[in-house]
Parts: C-alpha cells; sequence; structure tokens
C-alpha cells in the first residue's frame, strides 16, 4: 500500500486507496476512504444516510447539497456487512478555520448558548478541530447498538489520520450517550437546542485526543489501541500527539 501524505497546506490526507479491518461485535468490515477515492462506496453510504434520515423525519439535518459531492469531506467511514451492504457509517468534514463553518452554530442560532458554542469551536481551531457528521446505522436490532458503538471509536481514528487534537459532534442526548463511550465529553453547561425540531434536544460533545482515555470505556481504549494497527499506513507519518493528563479547557 502507498503511504497517503498531509497536504502542508490543507493538513488533510489524500487516500491512495482505502484501509479497513474486521468489527467482529458487528460482524462487519469497516473500510476508511474519501468520496474521490471510492465514489461507488461513497453514494452507497450517502443512499443509505439520506433513507435513515428520511425515516426519522429529518432531512433537514442531512444538508445534502452541501455533502453530495464530498467536498468537504476528509474522510469517511462505512461498515460493510457479509452480503456487501453498506449498513452504516459516518463521515469527518475537512478541518475548520472557522467556527462559521460548523453547522453547530446555526443549530444554536437564537437559542442560550450560542456564543458559548463558537467560543468553544474557535478556541479549538488552531490547534486542529474536525467534526463528525451524518451517522447513521441499520435498523437491524443485532448490529445497530454494536455499530454505533463501533462507528465512535472512528473520532479516534480521524484525529491521528488528519493530525488534529479535537473533534466535534453534535446529535441527541440519548445518542451521544452512545458515542461519549469512546471518551468524548459533552459540554454540560450548553443548553440543549430543539434541533432539527422540537421532538430533539440536540447537546454537544469533544474529543480531545490527548485526554480521551480519561473519559473512554476501558473497553473502546483497547479496541482504539487494536484499529490503529489497520490505520498505521495512514498515520505513521503523521506528528505523534502524546497523550498526557492535560489539553483544552471542555
Amino acid at each position: 500500500m502507498n503511504i497517503p501524505q498531509p497536504d502542508v497546506t490543507t493538513r488533510t490526507l489524500h487516500l491512495p486507496e482505502s484501509t479497513s479491518w474486521h468489527d467482529t461485535d458487528s460482524d462487519c468490515t469497516i473500510v476508511v476512504s474519501q468520496p474521490a477515492a471510492d465514489r461507488n462506496l461513497w453514494e452507497e453510504y450517502l443512499s443509505g444516510a439520506q433513507l435513515s434520515y428520511h425515516k426519522y423525519g429529518v432531512d433537514a439535518a442531512l444538508d445534502w447539497d452541501e455533502i453530495a459531492d464530498g467536498s468537504d469531506t476528509a474522510l469517511f467511514f462505512a461498515a460493510v456487512d457479509s452480503s456487501g451492504k453498506v449498513v452504516g457509517g459516518v463521515r469527518a468534514k475537512e478541518p475548520y478555520h472557522s467556527a462559521e463553518e460548523s453547522h453547530a452554530v446555526l443549530e444554536w442560532a437564537g437559542q442560550p448558548g450560542q456564543s458559548t458554542v463558537r467560543k468553544m469551536i474557535n478556541d479549538r481551531i488552531p490547534f486542529g478541530l474536525s467534526e463528525m457528521k451524518t451517522a447513521w446505522v441499520s435498523d437491524d436490532p443485532s448490529k445497530g447498538r454494536h455499530l454505533t458503538t463501533t462507528l465512535a471509536r472512528t473520532a479516534m481514528h480521524t484525529m491521528a489520520a488528519l493530525d488534529i487534537q479535537f473533534i466535534m459532534a453534535t446529535a441527541a442526548a440519548h445518542v451521544l450517550d452512545r458515542w461519549r463511550s469512546s471518551g468524548g465529553v459533552v459540554i454540560s453547561r450548553v443548553p440543549a437546542t430543539p434541533y432539527p425540531d422540537v421532538r430533539y434536544r440536540t447537546k454537544i460533545m469533544f474529543w480531545d485526543r490527548r485526554t480521551y482515555a480519561n473519559h473512554a470505556q476501558p473497553n473502546q481504549v483497547a479496541k482504539i489501541l487494536a484499529e490503529a494497527a489497520h490505520l498505521s499506513p495512514v498515520t505513521r507519518r503523521l506528528h505523534s500527539v502524546p497523550a498526557t493528563s492535560s489539553g483544552a479547557r471542555l
């Protein structure tokens, strides 16, 4: 496999081919790729996202016009079952240069906490910040819960691949409860916002590459480290951020 090199201007990767590993919990293959590198897989992932978001009546949250061409996506992770069907996934946006690039600012528009959200994003941008978006999993009860836990670990893999310190995500509180298993911290001082509609109480979460292990479940840390071996062709030539007990204030 050729080793992708970081772009010194954008600090994003250009993957010559996808990387994958088998996830025993969900019995799926987790594929890491980019829209331009694997167009068919990207379109299957987006098609599944469309169906999932439509089922729950939250199509507006998909921002289809912005994401369809893949231009703002640095990496995406697709879960492929034994039949070859994409049954879940998530994408990581290109690292931010301004808080206004995050949809979170709009999600909190007119709501208490918007200024705090903007400041928290801007404070982390100098250290490298991306956002996990468009997460979905199959309705199959035998896979859905396991896949959500598996996809939660992609935050750490994204930080390593993009050589950044922070990942953020916004989602309904009950979803973030599962995502926090990999070390994400839900920001309690930011009030929930009724986004995409009043049925939901959306919260904001950050992962810190330096301190995630302090907050993650031990079994998630072990799996993150094991999966990192499969991603080493992507990350081994990038600068390593040492794990310490310090980091930006959450």
